[in-house]
């Protein structure tokens, strides 16, 4: 028998909220960013309390969550959005709201770092004492087109230099890659891009996370075909938790639609039910006590895994 370990998780899949001009006079936002700013975090803390109130006990936010999807165009009026991810106003009413509500919380915002000028796609990981444990910033950045839109991200943010802050609750070896030991279980982000890599949810398994949690926005038919497979593969062959979550709706001025389809699976590839009737939240439970079973179809791939020869053609 495995201990029971159940965790109930959630993810949000909203758009903003906040009014935007339209697109041609975009540009006029730059004296409302603070006001569209506040009203996606009161947006998406009250999505954590509605989640709350169906026995969540941790919640992760969207990619961005506190503005649009600005990286369909480059429009440098978007980088006055960046903050300072342990003293900006997010970090500090994300730990209020994570200590008021008991709630971990995975909040990626974009990220302006004081001490260089440099800007990233991060992703705060807050306690549910309301203490912020540490940062991931984005590792891969996408900078392309498909059939739908443009995503020109290297036009906002640069990669992750390995720099980000993670405190002592950091249980990882990789600079790159923190793992979180939260009260609930150790906790591990990989944002949007990055889940098409095949080293991103490798190195956060190896480091010792139980629950990747993965928040993106993504477009596009490749895209839609792949969202329903990649999560489940990885999730069985790195024998861990993933949950994705996806823009939903609309996105003014642009018109660009998000399909959604968050969803959590487990360590046998098996897609969780989702236990919310609310449009903008996916709930499901999810017992990390199972890791501790060997894999049922009798594999044991850390143990078998040959690192030593895959790269032998670079040599």
């Amino acid at each position: 028998m495995s201990e029971e370990r159940t965790v109930r998780a959630a993810l949000t899949q909203t758009v903003n909220v906040y009014p935007l001009p339209a697109l041609e006079r975009i540009d006029e936002i730059g004296d409302q960013l603070e006001a569209l700013r506040a009203a996606n975090v009161k947006h998406h803390i009250g999505l954590a309390a509605k989640a709350k109130e169906a026995g969540a006990q941790l919640v992760c936010f969207g990619e961005l969550f506190t503005g649009p999807y600005f990286a369909l165009t480059q429009d440098p009026v978007w980088r006055d959005l960046a903050e300072d991810a342990r003293e900006g106003p997010t970090a500090r009413e994300i730990q209020a709201a994570a200590r008021e509500l008991e709630l971990v919380l995975i909040a990626p915002i974009y990220e302006l770092d004081p001490a260089t000028g440099r800007r990233f796609n991060t992703a705060l990981v807050v306690d549910s004492t309301g203490e912020l444990l540490g940062c991931y910033r984005k590792t891969h950045i996408p900078h392309g087109e498909n059939e739908q839109g443009v995503f020109a991200e290297g036009f906002y943010y640069e990669q992750s230099d390995g720099q980000a802050w993670a405190g002592e609750k950091n249980v990882s070896r990789n600079p790159y890659f923190p793992v979180f030991q939260t009260r609930l279980g150790k906790v591990g982000v990989a944002i949007c891009y990055d889940r098409h890599f095949e080293g991103v949810l490798s190195a956060l398994a190896r480091n010792g996370a139980e629950l990747i949690l993965c928040p993106a926005v993504t477009f596009g038919q490749k895209s839609r075909r792949m969202w329903k497979l990649e999560f489940p593969v990885d999730a069985c062959r790195h024998r861990v938790f993933v949950g994705g979550s996806n823009r939903y709706g609309s996105e003014l001025p642009w018109g660009q639609g998000f399909f959604g389809g968050g969803y959590f699976c487990d360590p046998n590839g098996e897609r969780l039910a989702d236990l919310t009737i609310h449009e903008q939240l996916v709930i499901s439970d999810l017992n990390l006590g199972s890791l501790r079973e060997p894999d049922p179809a009798g594999w044991n791939l850390p143990r078998d895994t040959r690192s030593e020869i895959y790269r032998a053609d670079a040599e």
